[in-house]
């Protein structure tokens, strides 16, 4: 608001000075228009109530109280004046819409995406997520965690395509995850379950949506038991997992991995558990291909396997946001596919265990 008064007082003061055939007051309509910018809808309104006392007063000064140029003056300061406010009445009201979208997709991305608890169990562990669709919250990548008696199982995924039916299809996978988790003893059972949850919710999309016969949900789940060193993999289709030993960081290959969620076998003998060393002090990096298939200018992709010596791979918040910071750096601000990562570091056990130092015994006394 400093800026547009400012002008309306330069103006004048300036025409107080200008020889009389030199009308300024034409020139006040930059106060309103300057304030539309910046400023709420009320507040231009105001400032063309003052530019049009301030035409007024300039023109009295000129002269021009009794000329026909005054009520021209002040028509063509409030035309122009109407039009900015008018602009600036419909940005007001999509800034509203675009605040009410925005809240509405906050809520659902908690709903959804509900941040992962920074322990489970022993293991720590952080989430990140970042849509492809400028002001969108939530997508079609999907990750999930529970606890389930003395393991972590979790679950990342990529669904096929991206606006509304790919939200619909990730809502579907985290609701069966979320209540079978819970119910199956083995991650092969597991996984046949969501298949089966997979494949109810695109039959009965079937009417609705005539594509849904193609889509599907690359998906990964990784158990953590307890007490021991190994995390156990079941692979639908899903870029292999990242853990780094404290040194060179590898991927977990999944010799034999089944179809993506959709097109996959209906029993746990279809879906093929891979187990691997996860030793104290491991991390273990879950994503999804928006990592990997992100290009920098030139085309080239996100070289993950290069670029991750230089991760905090100690700390899953620290590893995430390393990442976040040099995916940026590489591809720009803009992905090209949604992005969701799940870290989940192996705190290394104490190397030793302080023990109480005995001193003398006390003296026995009458």
């Amino acid at each position: 608001m400093g800026l547009p008064l400012l002008l309306i007082a330069a103006i004048t003061l300036a025409a107080s000075f200008a020889p009389l055939a030199v009308h300024l007051s034409p020139l006040l309509v930059a106060a309103p228009t300057c304030t539309a910018a910046v400023a709420r809808t009320r507040y231009t309104v105001a400032m063309a109530l003052t530019a049009s006392a301030a035409v007024v007063l300039v023109d009295w000064h000129d002269g021009l109280l009794r000329s026909p140029l005054l009520p021209v003056h002040i028509g063509a300061l409030l035309a122009v004046s109407a039009s900015v406010i008018a602009a600036r009445a419909l940005h007001d009201r999509d800034l509203r819409e675009l605040t009410q979208v925005r809240t509405v997709s906050e809520a659902a991305q908690r709903v959804l995406l509900r941040p992962l608890p920074r322990r489970l169990g022993s293991l720590r562990v952080a989430s990140a997520y970042r849509a492809a669709t400028a002001h969108a919250q939530v997508g079609g990548d999907l990750y999930a965690a529970a606890r389930t008696g003395r393991a972590t199982r979790i679950l990342i995924g990529d669904v096929r395509g991206r606006g509304l039916p790919a939200l619909e299809d990730a809502s579907a996978l985290l609701g069966a995850f979320r209540e079978a988790a819970h119910q199956h003893e083995t991650l092969p059972e597991l996984a046949a379950a969501l298949e089966r949850s997979v494949r109810r919710h695109l039959d009965e999309m079937a009417e609705l949506a005539p594509d849904s016969a193609e889509r599907f949900i690359t998906a990964l789940l990784a158990e953590l038991p307890d007490g021991e060193e190994t995390v156990r993999i079941v692979s639908c289709g899903h870029p292999p997992p990242l853990v780094n030993r404290r040194g060179p960081v590898t991927a977990l290959r999944v010799a034999r991995p089944a179809p993506p969620l959709g097109l996959a076998g209906s029993t746990a003998e279809e879906f093929p558990l891979a187990t691997f060393a996860f030793a104290p002090g491991d991390t273990l990096l879950l994503y999804t291909d928006g990592l990997i298939e992100a290009r920098d200018a030139t085309g080239s992709f996100y070289p993950v396997l290069e670029r991750a010596a230089a991760w905090a791979w100690q700390c899953p918040h620290g590893l995430l946001q390393d990442i976040s910071k040099d995916l940026k750096s590489y591809a720009g601000r803009h992905l090209d596919d949604d992005l969701a990562m799940v870290a989940v570091h192996f705190p290394a056990r104490p190397s030793h265990v302080p023990t109480a130092i005995a001193g003398p015994a006390p003296e026995a006394t009458a």
